[in-house]
């Protein structure tokens, strides 16, 4: 009979997920996550199999977790539409400020896995693909909210601006890690809302 398991497997999970996101796929050794986990390698890779399964599972779950938040701020039906993106803009810039580290936010695992992986695992870009499916469903919804209350006047298509808003977010993550402060990153929200509103 198989022992039953001694530890908590969603918390090791987020542990490897921070791990994951600090490091990123390819520098993060067996030994990092053993150490972040607070497990030994056999109990790793008998619960979830390999590093890669435990990556997936472990971007999957960020995924989730981030796109469920995002959706709920987008979905908010106490705020016009264009308040709800400038909500949703308002959080990145916390999200950023708040994970610095020597000048620089972690960005975010999602784009970190794109520039990283995505051009070549294809599993990983299946997981990045379904997840920006999801984000991309929930801007449009909002543009095209945003049109019926009159808060979104850009002339634009609703699908092109669902877009431009990821694509700045993605945008936003990465002058993060690459040290732009909350000013700047507050700026660059300024202009997608200029965009998206005059």
């Amino acid at each position: 009979m198989a022992r039953p398991r001694t530890f908590d497997e969603e918390r090791a999970l987020d542990a490897a997920m921070r791990t994951f996101w600090k490091k990123g796929y390819e520098a993060t050794s067996t030994q990092d996550l053993c150490d972040a986990t607070g497990l030994g390698r056999s109990s790793i890779y008998n619960t979830f199999k390999s590093k890669h399964d435990l990556f997936e599972r472990a971007l999957t779950r960020y995924i989730d977790a981030m796109t469920s938040a995002q959706t709920a701020i987008l979905e908010n039906p106490a705020r016009t539409a264009a308040d709800r993106i400038r909500d949703l803009l308002a959080r990145i810039v916390e999200s950023e400020a708040d994970h610095r580290t020597g000048g620089r936010s972690m960005g975010c695992l999602t784009v970190n896995t794109t520039v990283e992986l995505a051009a070549r695992d294809a599993e990983v870009a299946g997981t990045l693909e379904r997840g920006t499916a999801r984000r991309l469903a929930a801007l449009r919804a909002v543009m095209e909210a945003g049109r019926r209350d009159g808060s979104i006047t850009s002339t634009r298509d609703p699908e092109a601006l669902a877009r431009f808003v990821d694509a700045a977010i993605g945008g936003m993550r990465i002058s993060g890690q690459g040290g732009a402060d909350r000013a700047a990153l507050e700026s660059v929200a300024e202009v997608v809302m200029d965009a998206l509103t005059r």
